[in-house]
């Protein structure tokens, strides 16, 4: 399945890409998006699934409401209300609503520490 997600801004792409493959194509509004930027990510977009994962405030929900009408069949990924934005959201929490939203093939899990104890602890 090729998919594409949306977010609002810059700095929320680039914490969304610290967790996801290089291969999923993240595209921004930029703020609320004009009629003309609309049409641009329906072409980027083009026939991939859209995933829209936008902040928690009342510019990001409106900015949902204009996308989920050019996006009806939209997946929708949310983050808790107490994170001030994609942005600033933990990776844990980002992996845990990517792993919601099904994305656990796209996603890069942390390398887990194969000895998390020093050799003083051995001895």
């Amino acid at each position: 399945m090729d998919i594409a997600i949306i977010v609002e801004g810059k700095n929320d792409r680039s914490r969304l890409r610290q967790v996801l493959a290089e291969s999923v194509p993240i595209f921004c509004t930029y703020g609320t998006p004009s009629t003309d930027h609309i049409d641009t990510l329906r072409r980027q977009v083009g026939d991939k699934q859209p995933y829209l994962f936008t902040d928690n405030d009342a510019s990001g929900k409106r900015i949902r409401g204009m996308l989920r009408d050019t996006f009806p069949d939209a997946v929708h990924i949310y983050t808790r209300k107490g994170y001030p934005g994609v942005e600033k959201t933990p990776a844990d929490y980002l992996i845990e609503q990517l792993e919601k939203a099904g994305l656990e093939e796209y996603i890069l899990y942390p390398a887990l520490d194969p000895a998390p104890w020093s050799k003083e602890d051995m001895n």
